[in-house]
């Protein structure tokens, strides 16, 4: 068993060596920052089947959840049905289909794969449960990305309610339960955890009993829970690092709130801001910005600063205190948006807007040629952002004051999920497949 293990040790020290450059980790949905902006970018701005594609490996089941990475190892949620049931896109009339109710129990999966050359290291399961709601064919029931502490991987199912920490073994150290609600609709859930420290922040903004839960990393248990108005969001919790202070800021139905880490204390309540939210806010060294748009409406997108304090209502007409500019009818669609430099980009229904992060005016607003439908959100560093729509292509446009799009590369799968980025790596989850992108060696 020791020279077992040893042996395995020694197999997975010599493929992170290979791994080009030293392997970043990316522990939770959108990255480091939780925004989608990173330093300067390694990975290929080019790629298809044909060009650096490192590997891909099917998936089992069904999960729009992005991959995380812990060093040389990537990790991936999946609920599993007898069928191997995949989601549907929104081409071809399926956004107005109704979703059914399973009719039998579901795996619920954590799968670990090699970053190297993305061979399965091992799978386990974590639950076996019948989800009691519906979902929208174009959703999974694994949806929630997963976040780590390098440690152990923290993954939440919603649609059964649980929460469950697992060590880089795959070995189960605890799980909760935090309870399984309705969605809007019968859409589904889709909000991602969200760790700080020793703390897991988890938002369930459902149509019964919304709450936002702080859990113990080291045991699951509840550290503090505060009943929420709010109706059915899929937004993830974003930890706001601003001056001395830092706020979990949490987007709802018609309202957007700060708490305090430690307690759940509100700090700060913007309310009157439009419908639910489906993108999570996106942040630069001043502000914090966010939006929402429904399916036959658009929504506001808001700029808030450090000054934010106290309940506040939101108006056109005049900005409250705390609120640096909004712009009517701009807010983001599903993919959240993204800062970089002096500018913050923000996608919906296929058109690209930029806007000045400080004052809010618009600088251009342009379509994404034949751009399907886009769920992914956006990522982007000082010099390229990145934009992945359902039908796999990804559309590379440079930063700036002008809409320039520099490169556009293909995949054949549905795509869905948020990307992993690791340095020089780049990991894209589609319904059939996780693929590796990156520069071919010679």
């Amino acid at each position: 068993m020791i020279r077992t293990f040893q042996l395995i040790l020694a197999l997975e020290l010599l493929g992170s060596c290979l791994v080009p450059d030293a392997v970043a980790d990316w522990l939770q949905f959108r990255g480091p920052a939780g925004n989608g902006h990173l330093g300067q970018m390694q990975h290929p701005l080019k790629w298809s089947a044909e060009q650096n594609l490192a590997w891909s490996q099917p998936l089992p089941g069904a999960g729009w959840s992005s991959p995380i990475v812990v060093g040389a190892r990537v990790f991936v949620t999946a609920a599993v049905d007898a069928a191997n049931t995949k989601p549907l896109g929104f081409t071809g009339g399926v956004r107005n289909m109704r979703g059914k109710k399973p009719t039998q129990p579901l795996d619920f999966k954590l799968t670990c794969l090699s970053l190297q050359d993305g061979s399965v290291l091992w799978s386990t399961r974590l639950a076996r449960e019948q989800p009691q709601f519906p979902i929208h064919p174009s959703n999974t029931y694994a949806t929630e990305s997963p976040t780590s502490d390098g440690k152990f991987i923290y993954c939440y199912f919603a649609a059964i309610g649980t929460v469950t920490a697992v060590d880089l073994e795959g070995n189960i150290a605890w799980s909760t339960q935090v309870g399984a609600f309705p969605s809007g609709n019968g859409f589904g859930t889709g909000s991602s955890l969200t760790r700080k420290g020793n703390r897991l922040f988890l938002q369930c903004d459902n149509d019964e009993a919304s709450f936002i839960v702080a859990l113990d990393t080291t045991n699951g248990k509840e550290a503090w829970k505060r009943e929420r108005s709010s109706r059915t969001s899929w937004s993830t919790p974003f930890v706001w690092e601003h001056g001395a202070r830092t706020d979990l800021v949490v987007c709802g139905s018609g309202t957007v709130s700060g708490y305090e880490l430690t307690t759940g204390k509100t700090i700060w309540k913007l309310t009157n801001v439009s419908s639910s939210f489906t993108a999570s806010p996106a942040s630069d060294a001043e502000y914090l910005f966010f939006g929402n748009s429904g399916p036959a409406s658009q929504g506001p997108l808001i700029a808030v600063s450090s000054e934010i304090e106290g309940e506040v209502r939101f108006t056109d007409d005049e900005l409250p205190p705390g609120v640096a500019w909004a712009q009517k009818r701009a807010g983001p669609g599903m993919t959240s948006p993204v800062a970089s430099g002096d500018y913050l980009y923000v996608c919906s229904r296929g058109i690209l807007s930029c806007y000045e992060a400080k004052t809010g005016n618009r600088v251009y607003r342009s379509r994404l040629p034949k751009a399907k439908s886009i769920a992914a959100s956006s990522w982007a560093d000082e010099n390229h952002l990145f934009l992945l729509d359902e039908s796999g292509k990804t559309f590379v446009v440079k930063t700036g004051a002008e809409f320039n799009v520099v490169a556009e590369n293909q995949l054949d799968d549905l795509f869905w999920s948020t990307p992993a980025i690791t340095q020089s790596t780049l990991l894209l989850r589609g319904a059939e497949k996780l693929y590796c992108i990156r520069a071919s060696t010679p």
